[in-house]
């Protein structure tokens, strides 16, 4: 029971970011390649910090840190890349499609399969997100966004199959983010990502990074280690669906009947892959 409810506390985190990114981006307080900087800037800075109180050590030049800085650079640019030309539904449909098929194949290729309910579990959560998120009619997908959304669940696969070999989660997170703030800063740059920044929109910025991504991502890095790679991608499929509530509560937006069958869809494939099997009795 401990472990469920502090990896829900961990996707509400995740989905507070896609939140706090909407208010700070579609509004134009802040501009979608300084807010990923920021963000991984305000990370590094608080995770140094507890770092630092707490005098743990970080690991920097190591094959782990590699991996993991290198794809949460990989997520963070993605993300903000695909963002110029995605709507939010596709966006989170492709990004969380990318993170569960990845997460599954490169699990099978290191000897770890999924069992046949978390495989049924995670096809009935996933059909209900695209239920409740497939975009309505309008131009199609800009194949360099739907590419770099790709990309982005990519790299936050294999940074959370990283985190399962993380002796520290708080020190491994906070190396991670140390090491990806110059690869950020340069991908942004190198794609001419640069722009407006404004006092609310760092306010924001600092908030996704300094607590939900910071922090949620240290927790999340406690927590993999504990949990099969499948289930862990499976109860990811749960993040769209708390932002889509939080998104209605919190800014007004639409909540259909759609997307409530939706969600309940993936609740319920999401609790089928996880719950506990009981052996059969002869």
């Amino acid at each position: 029971m401990r472990l469920f409810l502090l990896t829900m506390v961990t996707m509400f985190a995740f989905a507070a970011n896609s939140i706090l990114n909407r208010v700070a981006v579609d509004s134009g307080s802040v501009d979608a390649g300084p807010f990923a900087v920021i963000r991984v800037l305000s990370g590094a800075g608080i995770l140094l910090l507890l770092v630092m109180i707490q005098r743990r050590t970080l690991t920097i030049f190591t094959l782990r840190r590699l991996i993991g800085a290198g794809s949460l650079t990989l997520y963070m640019v993605g993300f903000s890349m695909a963002y110029r030309s995605l709507d939010a539904g596709l966006g989170a449909l492709l990004v969380f499609g990318a993170v569960q098929i990845s997460i599954f194949g490169i699990s099978a290729l290191r000897g770890q399969p999924a069992t046949r309910a978390q495989v049924t579990g995670s096809a009935i959560a996933f059909a209900g997100l695209v239920w409740a998120l497939w975009p309505g009619e309008g131009p199609s997908a800009d194949p360099g966004g739907v590419a770099a959304m790709i990309l982005a669940g990519l790299g936050w696969a294999i940074y959370t199959l990283a985190g399962r070999e993380e002796p520290d989660p708080l020190a491994g997170t906070a190396a991670n983010f140390c090491v990806a703030l110059p690869l950020t800063a340069g991908a942004v740059w190198i794609a001419g990502q640069g722009g407006h920044v404004s006092a609310p929109g760092v306010g924001w910025a600092v908030l996704s990074g300094a607590v939900t991504s910071g922090l949620g991502y240290a927790l999340w890095y406690a927590l993999v280690p504990r949990m099969e790679p499948a289930t862990a991608a499976v109860a990811m499929l749960s993040v769209p669906v708390i932002a889509l509530i939080a998104g209605a509560f919190l800014l007004g937006e639409t909540l259909d009947l759609r997307l409530l069958a939706g969600a309940a869809l993936v609740v319920g494939g999401i609790a089928h892959a996880v719950r506990p099997r009981t052996p059969a009795r002869v």
